[in-house]
């Protein structure tokens, strides 16, 4: 073990759409390959279909996955079904499907955590309670992330036995380096009862800046990091955890 492993806990290790580099993202394999490598957690994407189902898939066309141009919303579930997603991969993995959010919860190991992150808008909240309710996972299995601070927060009213977080981008200007930004943003954090941050990578993370979430019983998660350097990074600087593309292999370069 490194000597990083001595900090008071090693960061979660969470597989990113899955064994996404590995595997076509999204799919059944690539969340059954991350557990196989020993991912703390996997992270997907869910759309809501015409028929009210939710199904595992980043975009809300299925244009990059399947060459054919369906839109989630104004198509069932049977139609999303029917496409093979697996030929567009690097490594022509055979017949892959469209999984449903109830498949991919089968899948999570006692212990194991799935972040679902809401791609779609508050429409799938009730649809969202009915698959989370006859889910065999404890509450503190399930996280929730997604962009926007207001549909969050209307989440987390829905769903406040689980953690959810918001997303956010630090490529968006220099505001992520000024002190009133991160005390804005947890005041605000705190006063819609969120957990905590989802951040993209960023140079400008450090151990203040961490340790005023910890200090304010936030916690704070990292996507997508897929460099061992940086990897080592945020475990010194004790984040709660990461996301990465690579996670079996970048588990390996770190421990």
């Amino acid at each position: 073990m490194s000597d990083h492993s001595h900090t008071s806990h090693l960061p979660l290790v969470i597989a990113h759409r899955g064994e996404s580099f590995d595997a076509p993202e999204n799919t059944l394999s690539a969340i059954n390959l991350a557990w196989l490598r020993g991912a703390d957690g996997v992270e997907i994407d869910v759309h809501l279909t015409k028929d009210n189902q939710i199904v595992v898939i980043h975009n809300s066309r299925t244009k990059t996955i399947s060459g054919k141009r369906l839109r989630i919303r104004t198509h069932t579930l049977e139609k999303l079904k029917s496409l093979d997603i697996g030929k567009t991969s690097k490594n022509n993995w055979t017949t892959e499907r469209i999984p449903t959010l109830n498949e991919v919860l089968l899948t999570v190991p006692h212990e194991k955590y799935i972040f679902i992150e809401i791609k779609c808008g508050i429409g799938i909240i009730p649809h969202l309670k009915q698959v989370l309710m006859h889910s065999h996972l404890k509450s503190d299995q399930l996280k929730i992330i997604g962009f926007g601070f207001n549909k969050m927060t209307e989440i987390k009213k829905n769903f406040a036995q689980y953690e959810v977080f918001l997303n956010r981008r630090t490529n968006i200007g220099k505001a992520f380096s000024g002190k009133y930004y991160w005390d804005n943003l947890i005041t605000k954090l705190k006063q819609s009862s969120l957990d905590g941050l989802n951040l993209s990578y960023t140079k400008s993370l450090n151990v203040k800046l961490v340790e005023k979430f910890k200090l304010n019983k936030l916690k704070i998660f990292i996507w997508t990091v897929n460099n061992p350097n940086k990897a080592l990074r945020l475990i010194s600087l004790g984040v709660d955890g990461f996301m990465s593309d690579r996670s079996g292999w970048i588990r390996k370069m770190v421990t």
